[in-house]
């Protein structure tokens, strides 16, 4: 597959991050077990993603500024996640993705996030540049975006999407909004794919896809009181110790825990894969600590109740060989002092 070369349009290739102040009332939390994670960074650019099956149209990996994300390029394209069983979406889970649309699309849709089972799709959800819907047998809603966020403030920007689905409710982000719940959502679904109707010369693009299963913030409380709480939700810029905002869903709710439980101290130790030597891993884990803790400290968590270590690559939780392990070993720990 060759790679895309975008003429005559001049697109900022960067990504234009939001405060992590606008989200200091974001209360979504990403599963806590990782199901399927791509970055595209082991994905060759100019190809089609190394962890993906192509259903239907055509889609390509290029590179974007610093990081590499998937392009769909054709009406009717359906990716699917190449996993080891066909049944794999659990009864609780959480999904997050960055998408950027092209402005040219005006009224157009944007990524689709489809629930499948086989070929049917009990459950569709659509992005727009000004509202997000949700199609289920029982019906139709629409969630609209805040001014902030809608019409012409929506394009050639990426936009963080969270979608999380438990008890029978399904909670819809864009960026720091809830945009819409859909409070009795009874479905099955086995498996998900992402969709797109792409114009040619008008590509919507997407990158940094997570499912996990779970995601409750009473979870979080209950990990904190058995004195060890593993997060996947607290993430940070391509080999940066910088935050990104929506991992503010995941420390705003640690910090409640921390104030309403005042005795607690806890070490917060950083976690990488192996990629990379180990020095700079070490160095990187140490610093992702240290901006936790900075971060928490922010919000009113007093100093001398925290401490930061970085244990770099020297404590897998998965194995290093597969996507799905690393996904699993970069994270944050929690453990109690």
């Amino acid at each position: 597959m060759r790679k895309l070369f975008i003429v005559g349009v001049l697109i900022p290739f960067w990504s234009l991050a939001q405060d992590i102040k606008a989200y200091q009332n974001y209360d979504f939390v990403a599963g806590d077990k990782i199901i399927f994670a791509d970055d595209f960074s082991d994905s060759q650019d100019g190809e089609f993603g190394l962890h993906w099956k192509l259903n239907g149209g055509q889609a390509v990996v290029n590179k974007m500024g610093d990081e590499k994300v998937f392009f769909i390029t054709k009406y009717y394209t359906i990716l699917s996640p190449r996993m080891k069983t066909s049944t794999y979406l659990p009864s609780e889970f959480t999904i997050e993705f960055d998408t950027w649309l092209d402005e040219a699309y005006d009224s157009n849709n944007g990524i689709m996030v489809l629930f499948k089972n086989g070929e049917d799709v009990p459950v569709r959800i659509t992005t727009n540049h000004s509202y997000v819907t949700c199609e289920f047998p029982e019906g139709r809603l629409n969630g609209e975006f805040p001014e902030a966020i809608s019409s012409e403030r929506y394009h050639n920007k990426w936009h963080h999407y969270a979608i999380a689905y438990k008890n029978n409710q399904m909670k819809i982000y864009c960026d720091q909004y809830r945009v819409l719940v859909v409070p009795d959502l009874t479905f099955k679904a086995a498996s998900i794919s992402i969709g797109g109707d792409a114009s040619d010369g008008k590509q919507m693009i997407f990158k940094n896809f997570k499912l996990s299963s779970g995601g409750d913030m009473n979870l979080i409380g209950k990990a904190f009181t058995d004195g060890k709480y593993i997060s996947h939700g607290i993430r940070f810029d391509v080999n940066k110790a910088t935050i990104k905002p929506e991992s503010m869903g995941e420390i705003n709710a640690i910090v409640k825990i921390l104030k309403d439980n005042v005795a607690l101290k806890f070490e917060i130790g950083g976690h990488t894969d192996s990629d990379g030597d180990d020095a700079s891993n070490m160095k990187l884990s140490q610093a992702r600590a240290d901006a936790v803790k900075s971060q928490l400290i922010t919000l009113g968590i007093d100093a001398s109740r925290l401490k930061a270590k970085g244990y770099g690559e020297t404590k897998p939780m998965g194995d290093n060989t597969t996507f799905e392990g690393k996904a699993n070993n970069r994270r944050v720990e929690f453990a109690k002092m």
